[in-house]
C-alpha cells in the first residue's frame, strides 16, 4: 500500500515546512501490512512469533542462573553438586542462544518486508516527482531532491522494523521484569525499577527532542552542501571556462562548515544523552543491588537470588539502551522522512481530469484560441493568442527572445495549464485528455538537448523503447549521424557521458533528431532544431526534417529565419502577442517587423562571410568541440 497523497489544500510542503511526525508515522504503518501481499503479511506474523519466543527465553534465562548459583553454593541440598549445576548452566546458555537466535531469525524473516517498503516508497516518490509540474522542477534543485529521497528511503526500513519489534516488545519486557521482581522479592524492587525506568524514559524523551532540532539543522546543511556540490559538477565546463575552481571550492567549504558545526553539536548532544542514561541506570542498579545484598545478609534471600537480581538488571540494560537509541533513531528517521513525505504531499499542478480520455489523432490539427498565460500573475506572457496549424501543415513561430515562443510549446505539451482560452488538437481540448496520450502524439527536437548518461543506442531508442535494431539504425541514418556512429570504436554502444558531454553540440542534436524520428509522432515540434549545427550539416538535417515533416503537423520555433522560409505560415510574436502572420514572401513584402529581422540577419551573415567566418548564428560546433570529445 502506497502512502496517501494529498491533492489539495495548503500542505506543509507547499509552505516549505516538514510534515508532522505523527502524520509521517501514520503514513509509514500501512507498509507493515501491505495490501495484496499475503507472502509479506505471513512474514510479519512469523517475525512477530519469533519475537515473542525471544522475549520468553530472555525473561526466563535469569531463573536458570539463580538455580545454578544456589546449587553451586550448596544452598539447595536436594540437588547433585555436579550434574545439576552443569545442566542449569547449560540451560542458561541455551536460553541465551535461543534469545539471540530467535531475534536474528525475526530480523531475517522481516528483511523482505522492510526492503519491499523501501522500494514501494522510493518508487512512489520517484513517480510523484515526475508527476510534478515543470514549475516545481525549475524552482527546486536536483541535488536537494536526490538527498531527500536518499535519506527518506534509508530511514523507512529502520522505522518499520524497530516500530514493530523494538518499542512495544521492549515496553512489555520492562513490565514483565518489574512484575517478576515484585512477585519473587518485594514491591519495593518493582517500585525502584519502575521509577528508574520512568526517569530514564523521561530523560531520553527530553534529550531526544532537544537533539531533533539539531539533527534537522544538520540535515538542512547536508542538503545544501550536497546541492552545491552537484550543481558545481554538473556545470564543470562553465567552472573551467571562468577559472572559478577556487571559488567553487570556497563555496562548497562554506556549506560544509555549516554542516560541520551542526554535526559537532549533534555528537556533543549525543554524549550528553548517553552519559545521562548511564547515570540514571547505574543509580537504579546500585539501589537494587544494595537492597538484594541486605536481603542476603538478613537471610531473606539466597546468593542465587542476589545474582538473579543483578542478572535481571544487567539484562534490562539492553532493552533500556535499545529503547533509548531506538527512540533517538526513530525521531531522527522521522526527521529524515518528514521532508520526503512533504515532497509526496505536494499536489501536481497539472493533472488528468477524472473523465479524461485518450487523444484520438486524425491529422493533428492544432488550434490556439484566445489563449492567455502567465507564470506570475503580475507578468503576463501570452495575451489572447489565436492561431491554427492545419493538419499536415507547418507553422513557424518567430520573434525576439522573451516573446513567448517556447511558452507556446510548453503549453502544447501541457506542462502548464492556461489561465484563459483553449488549446485543441483535432477539436479535442487538451485539458480534457490524458497527458500520456497527448505527449505520445507529439515529438520534439529541443534547442538544448540533454542526453542520458548511457549509450547512443539507449538515447536513440528512448524515442520508442520497443524499437528494433533496424529501426534504430534507420532513424540514425535519417538524422545524418549513422556515419559518425560507424567511425566510433564501440559504435552504438558508445557512452555519451553525463548530459551527453562527450558529444559535440551538433552530435547531440542529431541524436535528439534520431530519437524523435524513431518516435514517429503525428505532430512534430522543432525548437531551434538546427541551431547547434554547421551550415553544411544544417542543410542535410533540414532536408531530413522536411522529409519526416511531410504529412505531419509541424510547429517550428526559430530565431534564424532562414530555417522557416518554407513554412506554410509564419507567426511573428512580440511581447506575447501575434503582431504579424503570413508566408515568408508576404511578410517580406509587408515591410514590418519580420522584414526588419530578416534584413538584419542577412546583413550579419554577409559581414561574417566577408570576414571568412561562419555565421554567428550557425557556429561550427563539431570542430570546436572535437578537443573534448572522448570515446
Amino acid at each position: 500500500m502506497t502512502p496517501r497523497m494529498h491533492t489539495s489544500g495548503d500542505t506543509p510542503a507547499q509552505m516549505g515546512l516538514p510534515t508532522p511526525a505523527k502524520s509521517t508515522f501514520r503514513s509509514v504503518l500501512p507498509l507493515l501490512w501491505p495490501e495484496g501481499r499475503r507472502d509479506l503479511r505471513a512474514r510479519v506474523v512469523l517475525a512477530f512469533l519469533a519475537m515473542i519466543g525471544a522475549k520468553v527465553f530472555t525473561v526466563y534465562a535469569p531463573f536458570f542462573f539463580r538455580d545454578a548459583v544456589d546449587a553451586l553454593t550448596g544452598q539447595d541440598p536436594a540437588v547433585s553438586f555436579v550434574v545439576v549445576p552443569v545442566a542449569l548452566v547449560a540451560s542458561y546458555g541455551l536460553a541465551r542462544v535461543m534469545m539471540i537466535a530467535l531475534a536474528q531469525l525475526r530480523d531475517g524473516i522481516f528483511a523482505r518486508v522492510g526492503q519491499n517498503a523501501v522500494r514501494v516508497l522510493a518508487i512512489t516518490a520517484f513517480r510523484h516527482i515526475h508527476a510534478l509540474s515543470l514549475r516545481f522542477h525549475l524552482e527546486r534543485r536536483t541535488g536537494g531532491l536526490s538527498r531527500i529521497i536518499e535519506r527518506g528511503t534509508k530511514a523507512i526500513e529502520f522505522l518499520l522494523r524497530f516500530s514493530l519489534f523494538s518499542i512495544v516488545p521492549t515496553i512489555i519486557e520492562l513490565l514483565l521484569v518489574a512484575g517478576i521482581l515484585w512477585w519473587n522479592f518485594d514491591w519495593r524492587y518493582a517500585a525502584v525499577t519502575v521509577v528508574m525506568i520512568s526517569i530514564y524514559i523521561g530523560f531520553t524523551y527530553w534529550a531526544t527532542e532537544w537533539r531533533t532540532a539539531i539533527r534537522r539543522e544538520m540535515n538542512d546543511k547536508d542538503t545544501d552542501a550536497n546541492t552545491k556540490a552537484i550543481d558545481s559538477l554538473l556545470n564543470y565546463e562553465t567552472v573551467k571556462y571562468f577559472g572559478n575552481e577556487a571559488h567553487e571550492a570556497r563555496r562548497y567549504d562554506r556549506a560544509m562548515q555549516g554542516y560541520e558545526d551542526a554535526a559537532i553539536r549533534t555528537s556533543t548532544s549525543l554524549s550528553v544523552l548517553n552519559t545521562g542514561q548511564t547515570l540514571i541506570f547505574t543509580i537504579g542498579l546500585i539501589a537494587l543491588m544494595l537492597m538484594a545484598a541486605y536481603g542476603v545478609a538478613a537471610g531473606a534471600l539466597s546468593v542465587g537470588e542476589f545474582v538473579m537480581v543483578n542478572a535481571f538488571m544487567i539484562q534490562l540494560s539492553a532493552p533500556l539502551n535499545l529503547l533509548g537509541s531506538v527512540y533517538r533513531e526513530i525521531r531522527q528517521a522521522l526527521v529524515d522522512m518528514e521532508t520526503m513525505f512533504g515532497l509526496i504531499a505536494v499536489p501536481p499542478e497539472v493533472t488528468d481530469r477524472p473523465n479524461a480520455k485518450d487523444l484520438k489523432v486524425n491529422g493533428g490539427a492544432i488550434r490556439f484560441e484566445n489563449v492567455s498565460f502567465a507564470y506570475d500573475p503580475a507578468r503576463g506572457i501570452l495575451k489572447n493568442v489565436s492561431f491554427d496549424v492545419p493538419a499536415g501543415k507547418s507553422v513557424a513561430l518567430v520573434g525576439p527572445s522573451g516573446a513567448g515562443k517556447s511558452t507556446i510549446s510548453r503549453i502544447l505539451y501541457r506542462f502548464y495549464d492556461v489561465q484563459a482560452g483553449t488549446v485543441t488538437i483535432d477539436g479535442q481540448d487538451i485539458a480534457e485528455i490524458t497527458q500520456s496520450s497527448l505527449r505520445g502524439a507529439i515529438g520534439i527536437v529541443p534547442q538544448d538537448t540533454v542526453l542520458f548518461n548511457d549509450t547512443i543506442r539507449y538515447n536513440i531508442r528512448y524515442g520508442r523503447p520497443d524499437a528494433t535494431e533496424a529501426e534504430i539504425e534507420e532513424a540514425a541514418r535519417m538524422a545524418q549521424i549513422s556515419d559518425f556512429i560507424a567511425r566510433l570504436p564501440k559504435g552504438f554502444d558508445t557512452m555519451v557521458g553525463e548530459r551527453g558531454l562527450k558529444l559535440s553540440g551538433g552530435e547531440k542534436q542529431r541524436v535528439a533528431i534520431a530519437r524523435t524520428i524513431l518516435k514517429n509522432p503525428p505532430i512534430l515540434m522543432l525548437d531551434e532544431a538546427t541551431s547547434a549545427l554547421d551550415s553544411a550539416t544544417e542543410r542535410d538535417i533540414q532536408a531530413a526534417l522536411r522529409q519526416i515533416s511531410a504529412n505531419r503537423t509541424s510547429l517550428i520555433i526559430a530565431h534564424r529565419l532562414s530555417t522557416v522560409v518554407d513554412a506554410d505560415e509564419i507567426l511573428v510574436l512580440n511581447h506575447g502577442e501575434i503582431v504579424e502572420r503570413g508566408t515568408h514572401a508576404a511578410l517580406l513584402a509587408r515591410g514590418g517587423m519580420y522584414a526588419e529581422m530578416w534584413n538584419r540577419q542577412q546583413e550579419e551573415a554577409a559581414e561574417n562571410s566577408e570576414k571568412g567566418g561562419q555565421s554567428t548564428q550557425a557556429p561550427r560546433l563539431e570542430a570546436a568541440d572535437s578537443a573534448h570529445t572522448e570515446y
